[in-house]
């Protein structure tokens, strides 16, 4: 008669053999794909529920943050605030890209309407780049599924 050894767990528990590893997306991949298009790293990963939820939770943040005239922050200002309210546009990925292209939020906010559009805008890339790390820590196996 034989029986089963259960191996111990990696420190923390972790055993790092997580269903993301076994999907074979790699980490940086995982990160890129989901910082250009918000849930692509879970979707890559086969989380497609919060794939799902994190692309109608950051895309539609950043809608509503266009459509109350919110302010897509520009590189070029030099204002410490204005700097982090870019780093923070940015994080949404192509969804920045999309909004410079087509020339949204470029109106001066002059309203509180406005003004919370902005903030709409900034946290949505902030959603997305915790995200992208959320994504890429699943794919290393450092987070368990």
């Amino acid at each position: 008669m034989t029986t089963k050894v259960q191996e111990p767990a990696a420190a923390g528990g972790k055993t790092g053999s997580g269903d993301a590893v076994a999907s074979g997306a790699s980490p940086a991949l995982a990160l890129l794909a989901g910082w250009l298009v918000p849930g692509a790293g879970h979707l890559l990963l086969g989380k497609w529920v919060r794939a799902g939820l994190l692309m109608v939770s950051i895309v539609g943040m950043f809608a509503i943050g266009i459509a109350l005239q919110g302010k897509v922050y520009t590189p070029n200002t030099g204002e410490p605030l204005d700097m982090l309210g870019f780093a923070g546009d940015l994080g949404s990925g192509l969804l920045y890209g999309l909004a410079r292209l087509l020339g949204w939020g470029q109106a001066p906010v002059l309203t509180a309407v406005a003004d919370y559009g902005t903030k709409f805008i900034v946290v949505a890339g902030l959603l997305n780049v915790v995200a992208a790390v959320d994504a890429h820590s699943l794919a290393s196996g450092r987070k368990p599924s």
